[in-house]
């Protein structure tokens, strides 16, 4: 069977164009994650550039801030953008402190009482620029939950998916963050030279990045991913954090399993926020009865974003299948066109099943009718959860 999923076919719908990796590192358990990202950072001789929804001055945050204060006194140019509304709660004490130790830092989405209602808009991306040749991005926050902290305080952890890559993307991902970094009033960024990272497309891996942070980038972003569902023949592997369907994603999904295609579907068993949770079941009866296989991870909370199609394609970052996501945020995702790296993913998908629950649909009809009560009225809100 001839694969549908070509970088021209792929480039011609997102409308943007295929870069390639030398190398991908896919980090998908919390504390080896860290150390990964903290080792990196370590190593960094020129440039650091940083972009987080979420940075708290917990004891993880406090461990990356004195990291980074560090590489700056070493004469590491440190750029940093958090977002307001994800960061909120961070004191100014915390950044003030970085500042004086020569980081550069801005917020995007600040709020603004000429325009309140565009708070709704957040700054949802992961990304980690290194020196411009490594660079970090996926689902994962700078926060104790997402780090394995919790190990130590006994806590619940959290389940995250993320990617190091090396090669001619991180360039694009680098000009991604230059770009958001300019919009929000941040200086020039001083750029050492750097060591040519070209090759050719053919001798590295194909990857595109998928970074949006306009209202019509979040088009091109939904149009990629109902084009990846629709044109899936043999499988398609979600795993999303927060869950709260459009109908028209609805039908896509009861489509694909029409036509053949083993559609799964790996949400949190326990979720951080129970409202969306509840509006996302309220559609888990028909996907059930479509064929549609759904299962709860019971492992730690689950906040991975990412997108399986066959044996070949596979979309990393850090994009929930909800509203918000997908209709209000900036978000950044790497797309990955090989089967030996969409293979890998297959593996970790098939793990996390194995601390999951398969939900059935007998089953299901028999949940108690308070939950149902629940899902109908949260699903109401869905558009805003």
């Amino acid at each position: 069977m001839t694969s549908t999923f070509t970088a021209h076919a792929i480039e011609k719908i997102f409308k943007g164009k295929f870069s390639s990796a030398t190398n991908i590192n896919l980090l998908w358990k919390g504390n080896e994650s860290f150390q990964t990202i903290f080792d990196e950072i370590r190593n960094a001789e020129k440039l650091i550039c940083l972009e987080f929804y979420i940075f708290r001055n917990d004891e993880t945050g406090t461990e990356l801030s004195e990291l980074l204060k560090q590489k700056s006194r070493e004469g590491v140019n440190v750029y940093l953008l958090y977002d307001h509304f994800g960061s909120f709660g961070t004191p100014r004490s915390f950044w003030k402190d970085m500042k004086n130790s020569g980081i550069k830092i801005k917020a995007s989405r600040p709020f603004k009482w000429t325009s309140p209602f565009n708070y709704v808009h957040r700054d949802h991306r992961k990304l980690i620029v290194i020196d411009n040749q490594k660079a970090f991005t996926g689902g994962l926050n700078i926060a104790n939950e997402y780090s394995g902290f919790h190990l130590r305080t006994k806590g619940r952890g959290w389940r995250d998916t993320g990617i190091m890559l090396e090669g001619p993307i991180v360039d694009e991902l680098f000009m991604a963050f230059k770009k958001w970094w300019y919009i929000w009033g941040g200086e020039p960024i001083e750029i050492p030279n750097f060591k040519s990272q070209i090759t050719n497309l053919k001798e590295g891996i194909p990857a595109i990045p998928i970074f949006v942070a306009s209202a019509r980038g979040r088009r091109r972003m939904r149009r990629l991913l109902y084009y990846s569902i629709n044109h899936a023949q043999k499988s398609i592997s979600l795993t999303t954090a927060y869950f709260t369907p459009s109908r028209r994603m609805v039908e896509t999904l009861e489509n694909a399993v029409n036509r053949g295609v083993k559609v799964k579907l790996l949400v949190p068993g326990i979720s951080d926020v129970p409202a969306a949770s509840y509006a996302g079941k309220a559609f888990f009866s028909r996907l059930l009865k479509a064929g549609v296989e759904i299962y709860n991870y019971m492992g730690e909370i689950l906040h991975a974003k990412t997108s399986i199609f066959d044996d070949c394609w596979s979309v990393i970052g850090s994009t929930n299948l909800d509203f918000q996501s997908l209709r209000y945020n900036d978000e950044g995702n790497v797309g990955i066109l090989d089967t030996d790296f969409t293979a890998r993913m297959k593996e970790v998908f098939e793990e996390d099943l194995k601390h999951s629950i398969r939900i059935t649909l007998d089953e299901w009809h028999k949940r108690p009718f308070k939950e149902k009560l629940k899902e109908h009225f949260f699903s109401l809100f869905r558009r805003r959860l």
